[in-house]
């Protein structure tokens, strides 16, 4: 075997003269005119083959719904523009939903309901009304069954047979409420500060 000797010209890296200070050589382009080319066919192609299968897509279905008559008609919702709004319409559509039966969907946002539901609330915690059909039970004021139990004590419940705790348990203890009642939202509020002090609704 015969070992050729290496002469060291082979791995020299090529010399560059940097005397000018810039590339003496244009960039080559033809690399980036084939890109661009490439896309710009690409383009085409896609959106021709788009414009296509929308026509096949609309032929399909014109063919199936069939010709235009009185009962079907292709409008331009563009040109109607937004509808004004008319008390006399709102006042007919609200007449129109109070017919319908319950329970119904919300004209609105839910805020008068809420105001409705605290007033009927208010109305049997603050007035004396009959607990039954039959009325043989009469239901009293808050205020004054409050005075009653304040006065007869709370009765105590026979205290339930409840298991031995595991280990590390605890018996639950029953607080006061959070509330005595509900809060009024922020609609009842604004509500409220509409009326004069004095003057009930």
């Amino acid at each position: 075997m015969h070992k050729h000797e290496n002469d060291g010209s082979e791995h020299e890296p090529e010399k560059i003269d940097t005397s000018t200070g810039y590339e003496r050589s244009d960039v080559k382009i033809t690399g980036i005119l084939v890109f661009l080319i490439s896309l710009g066919v690409f383009v085409v192609v896609v959106g021709v083959l788009a414009y296509g299968m929308g026509k096949v897509l609309n032929a399909y279905m014109n063919k199936q719904d069939g010709p235009n008559s009185k009962w079907t008609k292709t409008v331009e919702v563009r040109q109607l523009g937004n509808l004004p709004s008319s008390p006399e319409l709102q006042n007919k559509i609200s007449e129109l939903t109070q017919s319908f039966p319950t329970p119904r969907v919300q004209t609105d946002d839910g805020n008068q309901d809420v105001a409705d539901l605290h007033a009927r609330e208010n109305l049997l915690l603050e007035n004396y009304t009959w607990a039954d059909t039959a009325h043989t039970k009469v239901r009293i004021p808050i205020e004054q069954a409050m005075q009653i139990m304040a006065k007869r004590g709370i009765p105590v419940a026979p205290s339930a047979q409840l298991p031995p705790p595991l280990t590390g348990d605890e018996r639950p203890t029953v607080g006061t409420p959070l509330t005595n009642g509900f809060a009024l939202t922020g609609y009842e509020q604004e509500e409220a500060e509409q009326v004069p002090h004095g003057v009930t609704k």
